[in-house]
């Protein structure tokens, strides 16, 4: 029997993307794990793994389509013992161009065996049968390594695979742990903006990104639908950047060097456990608690912002944390973060200090409650032991989601951070 590949969700957030590059051709066999193409979706370009055998019988989009939706097929497997032949499609299909989602043919694609029409919104996946005989879980053999080494339960993912088999993009929606729940709680999309015509001056239209389109989404989601309140402190950083230079000697020469973010990250993910009542995401119903602190930093990247995550950051040295971030900012850049490097975190840090910026007041990255904006340090007055002296200040603001987080307990968070912040030591022990 033929198996419809379908675009596959490759992030929550995902709604299409970019075949970018088909790494197989019709006639060509395929394996359970194999890798068939690269897709591009809104954070990175991910490989398309193979959760069946048999024969590429017709591959539907060609490489270099993009605004694929999700669910839409784009090529056919010729099952076990199938020709090739007998599984391809129709003449009438096989003469149908590419899908492209601005040509209504996307829509009229003929449905897949089991299916009716190509839904315009990706489809509810498939519960995972939790066995195929005896108590085997239905999963890849990609996704079964990597969920061994990530330490993830199989049996409590939900599959989106053909027949709600497990594959790779379901581990990222497990990385966040209790976090995926309300992931897939959001409200309903904000109503389209209005068309905008262009100004008669000389111009340019840029067709957006599926990053700058998921941006622009979320965070209108964002600011629409989470009450933000604003929390700002100025923090000495003297006794910080005074402590610095010593540990930057002692880890030279493993090619580390700690920056005044890796020690904020460190900050932050302490003030989180010693507030835990800001260390939670809003479910609707209910309040999630994390007993640990996975923080989400941001990075800009080009065509956007991504937030690659140290996790458990509040255990971690900092030379760790320098080091896990020099390298997930590093490949972010190249547009080769995996989902669970990039999808959860519990809290996030934007710092916009290196640009100059004094004070900013940061949206809310949902489902999570709070970040923490950090602008640049500079010599101000400041009151020290009764007397006006020079020091190095930095004004922090944190965006809570008033939902979830009371004022008082947003005001105990950032007086945790900046004490963390102005006796550095503690950020060492």
């Amino acid at each position: 029997m033929s198996i419809e590949l379908k675009m596959p969700a490759l992030s929550p957030t995902m709604e299409e993307g970019t075949l970018a590059k088909w790494l197989v051709k019709e006639g060509d066999t395929v394996s359970s794990g194999d890798i068939l193409a690269e897709i591009e979706t809104d954070k990175a370009t991910m490989e398309f793994e193979a959760v069946d055998e048999g024969k590429i019988a017709k591959i539907l989009v060609a490489e270099g389509s993009d605004g694929v939706k999700v669910g839409t097929p784009i090529a056919i497997l010729a099952g076990e013992g199938e020709e090739v032949s007998a599984a391809a499609p129709t003449p009438k299909a096989e003469a149908a161009p590419p899908p492209k989602v601005e040509e209504p043919k996307v829509e009229a694609a003929p449905p897949a065996k089991g299916g009716g029409e190509t839904p315009t919104a990706p489809p509810a996946p498939v519960a995972a049968p939790k066995a195929e005989s005896g108590d085997r879980i239905k999963a890849s053999p990609l996704a079964r390594r990597l969920a061994e080494a990530q330490g993830i339960d199989l049996s409590k993912l939900t599959g989106s695979g053909p027949g709600g088999r497990i594959v790779r993009a379901d581990l990222g929606k497990a990385a966040g742990g209790a976090m995926a729940a309300p992931a897939t709680q959001a409200a309903a999309p904000a109503p389209a903006p209005a068309h905008v015509e262009p100004l008669d001056i000389p111009h340019e239209a840029v067709k957006l990104s599926n990053m700058r389109k998921t941006i622009a989404r979320r965070l209108t989601e964002s600011k629409q639908q989470i009450p933000h309140i604003y929390l700002t402190l100025d923090t000495n950083l003297d006794a910080l950047l005074k402590l610095r230079p010593e540990p930057n000697a002692g880890i030279e020469k493993r090619g580390v060097k700690l920056s005044v973010n890796d020690m904020l990250i460190k900050a932050l993910a302490l003030a989180l456990i010693e507030v835990p009542e800001c260390n939670v995401s809003f479910g609707g119903d209910q309040l999630i608690k994390y007993g640990r602190a996975d923080i989400s930093v941001a990075v800009s990247i080009p065509g956007g912002l991504i937030t690659p995550i140290i996790v458990g950051a509040e255990e971690k040295s900092l030379s760790k944390i320098s080091a896990e971030m020099t390298d997930l900012a590093g490949r972010a850049k190249e547009g080769k973060l995996q989902p669970h490097e990039y999808q959860g975190g519990t809290a996030s840090l934007s710092n916009m200090g290196m640009f100059g910026i004094k004070h900013f007041e940061a949206v809310i990255n949902p489902p999570q409650a709070m970040i923490m904006a950090i602008g640049a340090g500079e010599k101000r007055p400041y009151v020290i032991d009764e007397s006006l002296q020079i020091a190095t200040l930095m004004s922090a603001t944190g965006s809570f989601d008033h939902r979830a987080i009371d004022g008082a307990d947003g005001a105990r968070l950032m007086k945790v951070f900046k004490e963390l912040v102005e006796t550095p030591l503690g950020l060492v022990a």
